[in-house]
């Protein structure tokens, strides 16, 4: 089976349209009136809709895809019960972590296999191997209770299915998946190819994994049909000190995270040697870049970063045993015409779905309810035609985000052509983010009727709706992305929050102001959480050695958003800030002179929006936020646009 790439490039979408790029010669100031309007209409028209029309650039992007479904595989069953697969007992599982604010239990949690369960991952990987020697077919997993200590590898032309009442558990033990992997690491075990967090490495295989395949599918009945990746389970310690994978986070209280000793991502880990020995001849400018203190080099989560900035093979980015990466849940590298459908995960190590570098991908009618740390629900990363629709997203961090690479992994190309309609977003940081790994850019996403529920507003709320984060680091750019008839019955967090000790000293972007407040001398933006609609083009510098990438943000076009209030802690609102636009910060860069052009955030359409009503009502001042935020930012057209009950028809631009 192929499908066939058919969406519509910019130019494309303005030859027939009409439509250019506008640009306004305006004076100083935040806000100026603007009449004008130079984009679409509200998405979603009539066939002539250039986005969502009979022939519109989405609709293509989503007929292209119509033939990547379960019925293409080959009608033939092969039960993993033939080949040896065996049932497991569970026993009630009660968490040791005694602070539930920092320790958060989540779903499927409450039970884990019972000791001495049988692992049928032997089974299950002897009927994959025999369904694709076969020419493909669905490999069946019945309902009932299964173990599976290791990664299951997919193969071309197989669909690996879970029967309705059917659960996996994961083994919780890294070790397991680091035993077999095609790459012999030696004392790191042996080891898969990885990409984490947009670097990579050789590390610990994903619980559901493939490379290089064609034509594969992981599919369920419905959300009885479960993945369970047993990350809250602990596989060493006990009490407030057991460690499972989420420990691996390092954030001090959490999930048995004592300390910065606490062996974890963020802990000086002694495997990690100087880069002088590690690479012989590194530049003396770079070396010093690198081993800036800000960012500890010892640490795994900058050591991999490093290894890329310093141009390391992969071959020799080796981590595993030792180190303290988490795997993906899900991860399919290099793999084209890929289906996910009708299941739920739960519980996962890192990031819930990671498709890297593949093409052709449809995710639908999946429930991803994992919200534990960096629990993203689905990130592609560097994909070419993608289709996610009638997921539900309940995570501990983005619902959906896009990514393309980070540092100088970037060999991939961007993310484009993209579609995401008829997705619901309960709690997480993001509803639909793109960032903040977009090294190689994302272009041609299109999104429509999301339902951002944010069931759970008054305890663990959606902090931002539509998110857009990058910084000189991550560089990349953003363009062509269209959003339509988003609702947010219960707005977003009514908490602003930055990013503190993540900023830079010296810094324009400082805490001399309070939040949400722009002034010509100290900006303070409310980037990590409370705003509807968010660009951060400052995000986290401080995390990032190497700051040379000036990002470009342009051709974001939004419409029909509603937020509706809610009273929580006696206050009543939809959001702290209505939008957060934060542009790209000059002072970050930290490269060769001279600096090289950093561009204002530019052609950005919000139309026939109703904000409901901003907790920062302003009058803004250098004091007091208004219900918009805006450093380095050109031309952000609102055109009926409702602010806490009146009607906005303004362009908002601050020169810097």
């Amino acid at each position: 089976m192929k499908s066939r790439h058919v969406a519509a490039s910019r130019a494309e979408i303005e030859a027939a349209t009409g439509l250019t790029r506008r640009s306004l010669l305006l004076g100083t100031g935040a806000v100026v009136g603007s009449g004008l309007f130079g984009t679409l209409a509200a998405c979603g028209g009539g066939d002539d809709d250039p986005i969502w029309g009979g022939r519109g650039a989405a609709t293509e992007i989503v007929k292209s895809l119509r033939s990547l479904s379960q019925s293409s595989f080959p009608a033939v069953d092969f039960p993993v019960t033939d080949y040896g697969a065996q049932t497991c007992d569970t026993v009630a599982f009660t968490s040791p972590y005694t602070d539930p604010a920092k320790s958060p239990f989540s779903a499927g949690s409450d039970r884990t296999h019972a000791p001495g369960s049988f692992d049928s991952r032997p089974a299950f990987l002897a009927t994959i191997a025999a369904c694709h020697a076969a020419g493909g077919g669905r490999v069946v997993v019945p309902a009932g209770t299964w173990y599976c200590a290791g990664p299951i590898e997919l193969l071309g032309d197989v669909n690996f299915h879970l029967g309705a009442g059917c659960t996996i558990y994961f083994s919780p033990n890294p070790a397991d998946y680091a035993k077999d992997g095609p790459i012999d690491c030696g004392a790191n075990g042996k080891l898969y190819y990885a990409r984490w967090q947009a670097n990579d490495c050789l590390n610990y295989g994903s619980p559901i994994y493939a490379r290089g395949q064609t034509h594969i599918a992981l599919t369920g009945e419905d959300h009885t049909s479960i993945l369970n990746g047993q990350a809250m389970i602990p596989f060493a310690g006990s009490a407030n000190t057991s460690t499972c994978w989420w420990t691996w986070k390092g954030n001090a209280g959490s999930y048995g995270a004592v300390n910065s000793s606490t062996p974890t991502q963020a802990y000086a880990n002694p495997a990690n040697v100087d880069l002088k020995t590690k690479v012989p001849g590194i530049d003396d400018a770079l070396y010093a870049l690198l081993t800036n203190p800000v960012t500890p080099l010892q640490q795994d989560q900058n050591y991999l970063p490093c290894l890329s900035e310093a141009q390391v093979p992969i071959e020799q980015r080796i981590f595993g045993l030792g180190h303290y990466l988490r795997p993906t849940m899900v991860a399919f590298i290099d793999c084209s015409d890929v289906l996910m459908e009708n299941y739920q995960t739960q519980c996962t190590p890192f990031w819930q779905h990671h498709p890297v570098n593949c093409r052709n991908v449809v995710i639908r009618g999946v429930k991803v309810d994992s919200n534990g740390p960096n629990n993203d629900g689905f990130d592609p990363d560097a994909c070419d035609t993608v289709l996610c629709e009638q997921v539900e997203f309940n995570t501990g961090d983005d619902c959906i985000a896009i990514k393309s690479g980070k540092n100088l992994d970037t060999l991939y190309g961007p993310s484009q052509n993209q579609v995401y309609q008829d997705c619901t977003m309960n709690s997480g940081h993001g509803g639909i983010t793109l960032g903040s790994e977009m090294g190689a850019g994302i272009r041609n996403v299109y999104a429509r009727r999301l339902t951002m529920l944010n069931q759970y507003w008054a305890t663990n709320p959606l902090n931002i709706a539509i998110r857009i984060k990058t910084n000189l680091n991550r560089g990349g750019f953003v363009e062509d992305f269209y959003v339509d008839d988003v609702t947010l019955s219960h707005g977003v967090s009514l908490t602003p929050a930055g990013y503190g000790s993540a900023m830079l000293a010296g810094s324009p972007i400082n805490t001399t102001v309070p939040l949400g407040v722009a002034t010509a001398s100290g900006s303070n933006p409310s980037a990590s959480q409370g705003g509807i609609i968010t660009f951060d083009c400052d995000y986290q510098p401080a995390k990032d050695a190497i700051r040379t990438r000036p990002p470009r943000v342009r051709g974001i076009h939004i419409s029909n958003v509603r937020a509706t209030n809610v009273t929580l802690n006696g206050a009543t609102g939809s959001c702290f800030q209505a939008i957060v636009a934060q542009g790209p910060v000059a002072y970050d860069y930290n490269g060769p002179l001279p600096v090289p052009e950093v561009p204002a955030i530019s052609d950005v359409t919000i139309t026939d929006c109703d904000f409901g009503t901003p907790l920062a009502a302003g009058p803004a001042s250098a004091t007091v936020p208004g219900p918009i935020y805006a450093y380095n930012v050109q031309d952000i057209v609102l055109q009926n646009v409702k602010i806490g009950g009146t009607i906005v028809n303004t362009t908002v631009s601050d020169p810097r």
